[in-house]
């Protein structure tokens, strides 16, 4: 801690917690004792570290438990604004990704996807749906298309590695994509798969990725735990 810098100490020991538990230093389940034990090791006040695990428990990081103390719940996934797969962004960030096959078939393109993907509609196309875990527990609920043709896939290898290091390894060259964030309450089944309640809020996403060549490989519709995810913007001023 630096006494000697303006920053208060409680927002000093909440970022330093934080880093742990985003770094893996304190993983999901550890204890960080009570607030009176935590004062006297770490040489600070009880209202200062009070403050600091506040701030954290208001994050959904840590709980507190009577008789037990303060627990790592877990990390929020935070991911960078650009063309990268969660799979690729977990494992990156130490989080252990990990993937459930819900469903992979062909099937007849709808109006939406026909118009994302750009072929006919009732054209064939290759739907993945996967819940993608980190640390063991549910972060996403992905729903991919593809065109026909374009990987050869099956359930082992989507169980695996993630969509997009797939793709490179086919040859194929990730270029671009256009996407749209958005925000609904979660229905009694989606929060059912991703471990919340009913109604909990729900980050959506829908991203059409394009190819060097300006082909569009995939169209995926997806849903993130807003208690477990979020996404981070660089904005610049224009001159």
């Amino acid at each position: 801690m630096d006494r000697s810098s303006p920053v208060p100490l409680y927002y000093q020991l909440a970022q330093q917690l934080e880093a742990a538990i985003e770094q893996g230093g304190l993983a999901p389940g550890s204890l960080l004792g009570n607030e009176i034990e935590l004062a006297a090791r770490l040489g600070l006040s009880r209202p200062t570290v009070r403050q600091a695990i506040q701030s954290l428990v208001d994050k959904g990081l840590l709980v507190r438990r009577r008789g037990v103390g303060t627990q790592v719940v877990h990390s929020q996934v935070r991911r960078p604004l650009e063309l990268s797969s969660l799979y690729d962004d977990l494992e990156t960030a130490g989080q252990r990704p990990a993937t459930r096959l819900l469903s992979h078939a062909v099937e007849p393109a709808t109006a939406e996807v026909a118009a994302a993907l750009g072929v006919p509609e009732g054209a064939e196309v290759v739907h993945i749906e996967r819940l993608r875990l980190a640390h063991g527990e549910p972060v996403a609920h992905l729903r991919n298309h593809l065109p026909a043709g374009l990987l050869d896939l099956d359930g082992d290898v989507l169980a695996e590695t993630g969509l997009y290091r797939l793709m490179r390894t086919a040859g194929i060259t990730l270029h671009s994509a256009r996407q749209t964030i958005g925000a609904r309450a979660a229905t009694p089944e989606e929060a059912e798969l991703l471990g919340e309640p009913a109604g909990a809020p729900l980050l959506t996403m829908e991203r059409t990725t394009f190819d060097d060549t300006g082909r569009a490989v995939e169209f995926g519709s997806h849903l993130y735990r807003a208690s477990r995810y979020s996404f981070d913007f660089q904005l610049l001023a224009r001159g």
